[in-house]
């Protein structure tokens, strides 16, 4: 009977170091759990009214950069036209094309003030360059109008320098009757096909 007695003692003994065992284990097993979570910073949600203010902001900034960016060409060019002047349809500067009459080198007096606005304009930007382009309508030999186109080339090439255009920002060719831009055969054809074209670069 004491045996039996003392049996039973043991056993509560160990069920009660196992329950404080597995109390102990549960309690490692969390603290281990806890120290492994990754915890993130909270992310402030940015409202739908508070994102168009943002992009429209942004878009404003935007239009100013390139708003700056647009007084800036019209201020170097001296112009009222917003941009490049040379881009300004109405400005003096559009007109590239000269004409000439039959067997003449000889500009109009229109011709030559508008020419006096390239030379400005060549003047004041000196990395600019012009190409020359001389050219005639059919009649003659081909000798003869390549001689003249390059001899009207050279009239708007002089008024040019004489208004202080460097001679490096002029460059001449003549294609003589070669470059027709009309193709029939009358003076309404030939009027046109004698001229000289600008054309520009480096702007």
């Amino acid at each position: 009977m004491a045996l039996h007695v003392h049996a039973k003692y043991d056993l509560t003994k160990k069920v009660e170091i196992m329950g404080k065992g597995f109390k102990y284990l549960l309690i490692a097993i969390f603290v281990v759990s806890l120290a492994g979570c990754k915890f993130s910073p909270v992310k402030k949600r940015v409202s739908d009214e508070d994102a168009a203010a943002l992009a429209a902001e942004q878009q404003k900034q935007k239009e100013g950069e390139t708003g700056a960016q647009d007084q800036r060409y019209g201020a170097e060019m001296g112009d009222s036209f917003v941009g490049r002047e040379l881009e300004d349809p109405n400005g003096p500067l559009a007109k590239r094309v000269f004409y000439f009459g039959l067997d003449s080198s000889s500009l109009s007096a229109d011709d030559r003030e508008v020419i006096a606005a390239h030379a400005k304009y060549l003047s004041a930007h000196p990395k600019v360059t012009v190409v020359l382009e001389g050219h005639t309508d059919e009649r003659g030999s081909r000798e003869y109008n390549i001689a003249l186109g390059e001899r009207r080339a050279r009239a708007v090439e002089q008024l040019l320098l004489v208004q202080g255009v460097s001679p490096s920002q002029v460059q001449l060719i003549s294609f003589g009757e070669e470059r027709p831009v009309a193709l029939d055969h009358n003076e309404a054809a030939w009027r046109l096909n004698r001229r000289v074209e600008f054309l520009y670069s480096g702007y």
